[in-house]
């Protein structure tokens, strides 16, 4: 039971702020097997850095944990660390970069490591043997990224220098497309013929190569089957959203997250007084408006100001005048509105939905900042997965 003085409130409480996130754990799990269906036999290893895009990483990683997911990817090791410490057992490999200092921490919490130069290698292969254990590693390849990993034309002495680790488990290798979602796949596919080419070294030395070769995120999921190879890494497609209007939509997946909020004022403003910081909106004519509780400081974008709508009783409205850190105003003209209605943010009501595209349209971005910006002060209500 809470006690009274105790000040944190879950959002399942009806006291708890009113703008919060939903998240529907059924739709995760149909996306997540829709993904299976179209890459079969590969494996898919689910993306939940950066809070899982906003979505929750404990919760998402205990979802796919409990649909058998065959590994789950992390950008950093602290979000490896976290899972490990909420009891997540599936495999994790952590994408990012790391430091050699971090290699025992790695080792400590069972974490897959990318392995992206020789000197990180032998790293690796130190610790592992000061610590009596083998590690499990991930070569990567550049392919055309120019962030981190070996260039494809000198990928050789990495792959050799692979070889002779008696304390790494080189389990697989991959690369990363910068493209892969564009309409123009010209790059794309050149990525792929790089990264065959890497591959051909363990063809000309009669060896097997590592056992998991991956390449394909949500873009080349959805358009380039070519890159599928033993594993694919979904991220954003995962969550119901596609990287690109433009994009194919080869696989069936819905939104899985909803950002909403509620009114908490309704006034009539004048003709000629101005709304919000800066004055830069005022109407014309007699119009009413109500305020809800969100603003750039939840990750709402100040710069969707003038341009953002918003659902309310099933109809779109604007925000007008500048969004504020912690509140946005809508103009509803001469509609009736009432204190606790839902307002929409992302998501749908009635016959209409505002999606996570149209906040990326209005604010000049892409949905992956749009979903990853939703600040964790936001709560997240998570819908009974009953399957």
């Amino acid at each position: 039971m809470q006690h009274i003085n105790d000040p944190t409130i879950s959002a399942q409480d009806d006291r708890a702020r009113p703008t919060l996130v939903e998240v529907s754990l059924g739709r995760l799990a149909e996306n997540y097997r829709a993904i299976c269906q179209r890459t079969a036999p590969a494996q898919v290893m689910p993306i939940l850095k950066a809070n899982a895009y906003g979505h929750g990483l404990v919760e998402v990683a205990q979802l796919m944990q409990s649909l058998q997911a065959p590994y789950i990817g992390v950008a950093v090791l602290e979000e490896g660390i976290l899972l490990r410490e909420r009891g997540i057992q599936t495999p994790v490999l952590v994408l990012g970069g790391i430091l050699g200092n971090q290699v025992p921490l790695f080792l400590q919490h069972h974490l897959t490591i990318t392995a992206s130069s020789i000197e990180k290698l032998s790293q690796i292969d130190q610790a592992a043997a000061q610590m009596g254990v083998q590690a499990r590693v991930h070569l990567k390849i550049d392919t055309g990224m120019e962030r981190i990993g070996v260039h494809y034309y000198s990928a050789e002495p990495f792959l050799e220098a692979a070889l002779q680790c008696r304390h790494v488990d080189v389990e697989g290798i991959y690369s990363h497309f910068a493209n892969a979602d564009a309409p123009d796949l010209t790059h794309a596919r050149l990525q792929i013929e790089r990264f065959e080419e890497v591959l051909h070294f363990y063809t000309r030395r009669s060896l097997p190569p590592p056992r998991l070769r991956h390449m394909a995120n949500s873009g080349a999921i959805l358009q380039l089957p070519e890159a599928t190879f033993d594993l694919v890494r979904p991220g954003l497609l995962l969550y119901g959203v596609y990287p690109a209007r433009e994009i194919a939509h080869t696989v069936a997946v819905r939104p899985a997250l909803a950002w909403k909020s509620r009114v908490v004022y309704f006034k009539v403003i004048q003709p000629g007084h101005a709304v919000g910081y800066g004055s830069t909106w005022a109407p014309d004519h007699l119009v009413r408006a109500v305020t809800a509780p969100v603003g750039y400081g939840d990750g709402y974008f100040r710069s969707m100001s003038h341009k953002a709508q918003v659902l309310l009783r099933g109809k779109k409205y604007p925000v007008v005048g500048r969004i504020s850190m912690d509140q946005i105003v809508v103009n509803i003209e001469w509609d009736s509105a009432y204190n606790d209605d839902e307002v929409v943010l992302i998501g749908e009501q009635g016959e209409n939905a505002i999606t996570c595209a149209d906040l990326a349209d209005w604010a000049g971005t892409i949905p992956y900042e749009i979903l990853t910006n939703i600040n964790t002060r936001v709560p997240r209500r998570y819908l009974a997965y009953d399957r």
